[in-house]
This record gives structure tokens, sequence and C-alpha cells, in this order.
């Protein structure tokens, strides 16, 4: 993103992308981290309500480093919502876990479908104008990085939302052996982010998600 403004300059759709990823910092991630507090809250954990995380604002949520990394690459973070597992008021703690961990990949899945819903909409009855093509950029863009963040958040790597989803997967010996190096692997996961090495999977699994979600927002307009 950067790059492509010192190379590119400040052209309407790098402009646009750049506001999309300020809104996505400010607006999409604290929905994404409530999701994964609402959910623990559904659950019977109140561990995130009580350090303050069950809201949408984004002061509670926002990582700084996650933030720099979505300006910069596109995918970030925003600060991990904490969640004791034994709190989780269910048969299955980890089902319940995985439940817990799913919720905020869902919600940007749900807001990509809403953004394209909007989409749709402004396509098939806006007229054709400067600011109109403006507009469906924005959205088309907002749709896009919430697939991606999806798809990203849903790699079984830690501190990612997948790494809980494969405790439903692997014995606990196994997990808890993981996670005893999850700060390294993380920081190896970050520089396999910033040089580029995920690119291609998170862009091709994207396209595939993107495409299944924008054909089923498509469809209702199919009708007028």
């Amino acid at each position: 993103m950067l790059l492509d403004m010192i190379r590119n300059g400040f052209s309407v759709d790098t402009v646009i992308s750049l506001c999309v990823r300020i809104f996505v910092i400010f607006c999409i991630l604290p929905i994404h981290e409530f999701a994964h507090a609402f959910a623990a809250h559904k659950l019977g954990d109140e561990t995130a309500r009580l350090s303050g995380r069950l809201t949408i604002s984004p002061l509670a949520h926002i990582d700084p480093f996650g933030a720099i990394l979505m300006i910069v690459a596109g995918v970030g973070w925003a600060k991990p919502v904490p969640v004791n597992m034994n709190n989780l008021k269910t048969k299955n703690k980890k089902l319940g876990m995985a439940v817990v961990s799913f919720a905020g990949p869902f919600s940007n899945i749900l807001m990509a479908l809403f953004f394209m819903l909007v989409m749709n909409a402004v396509t098939k009855f806006a007229p054709s104008t400067d600011l109109t093509q403006i507009i469906f950029t924005f959205l088309y863009t907002a749709a896009s990085l919430n697939v991606t963040l999806a798809v990203f958040n849903l790699i079984p790597i830690p501190p990612l939302d997948g790494s809980r989803l494969i405790t439903l997967l692997i014995p606990d010996k196994y997990y808890y052996k993981i996670m005893q190096y999850e700060r390294y692997i993380g920081i190896a996961f970050m520089l396999i982010i910033l040089f580029g090495a995920l690119d291609v999977p998170l862009a091709y699994l994207s396209s595939w998600l993107f495409k299944g979600l924008y054909y089923a927002a498509a469809f209702p307009f199919k009708f007028f």
C-alpha cells in the first residue's frame, strides 16, 4: 500500500484503499473482536466483559503493530480477546472454544456479505456517476478486505483464530506443546507475512470465498 503510493502517487484507487484500511482498523477489527467477546459471554465466560472488551469501541481493541501491518500489507489484527475455556458452560469445552474462535472470522464473512449486498444495490439502482464509482470501489475494497481477514484468521497458526479451531482435531497434549511456542511461532509467522510468502495461497482462498459470497449477494437482484 505505502510502496504503491510512493511509486504511483496518490491515485483515486490507492487513496480509497487507504481509507478502507483505516476504516477496517477502527470499525471492522473492533467488530471482529467484539464477536469473540460476545460469543464467550453467551457461552458463560465473562473474562472479556470484565476486561472491558465486550464493546465495539476501537480504543478497547486496537493493537498498534497489527494496525500498521493492516496499512502496509492489507492484513492485520487487534488485541486478542481474553477467554477462559474453563468458564465456558458447554459440555465440550473444546467445542465451545472453537465456537468463540470462529465468531470473529464469521463476523468478517457477514460484513463482507453486507458490503456486497450494498454494492449490488448501488450497481443496480444508482445512476452512473463518478461518485457512484467511488462508492462502489470503497464497498468492493471493504468486502475484499473482510474476506481476506476471514481467511487469514482461519489459518491454523498461533496466535490466529484457526489455531484454536484445531483443538477439535488434535489431542490436547500435542496442542498444549505447540502453544508453549506460540510467541516464537507468531514472530516467525509475521516475518513470513512481511516477506509475502503467503500472498499466493491467501489470494487463491480469498478469491474462492469472495466469488461464493458475491454469487449469494447478487442472487436477490436477479429478480429486479
